[in-house]
């Protein structure tokens, strides 16, 4: 990736590779220090533990999107607050369209170093500029 790539542009991306599913363009998006933090979970990190988690995922719910609504970007973080459908939640769509979240892409040298999704509500909103 282009070092010049903008947080938006990257993090976009990003979740185009994910709605492909397209981990052979997740893989070129992720940075050398990448991290997967989903909510108060423990961390995950590692590029090639990331790597194995998305192809894991994109096989397990290969219907899985992730639905932007609108982003704005913070720094070197791009966050996205919308909705998916097809998730490990086995909801029917039209349920899960009603839960909405953030997403957080960290990028640093046109990658993505860190991805992290927190709850979405209006602290969060107001912190990322998403109110």
């Amino acid at each position: 990736m282009a070092k010049n790539l903008t947080p938006d542009v990257v993090t976009l991306s990003f979740i185009d590779g994910i709605n492909g599913p397209d981990v052979d363009r997740l893989t070129r998006l992720m940075g050398d220090r990448y991290v997967l933090k989903v909510f108060d979970e423990p961390e995950h990190p590692g590029r090639e533990s990331g790597i194995s988690g998305w192809r894991g995922y994109a096989s397990g719910f290969p219907d899985y999107l992730i639905h932007p609504h609108r982003f704005a970007v913070v720094g070197d973080v791009c966050a996205v607050v919308g909705h998916t459908t097809g998730s490990h939640l086995g909801l029917p769509d039209e349920e899960e369209s009603k839960l909405t979240l953030i997403w957080l892409g960290t990028v640093v040298d046109g990658l993505v170093q860190r991805w992290e999704l927190i709850e979405d509500n209006v602290t969060n909103r107001e912190k990322w500029n998403l109110a």
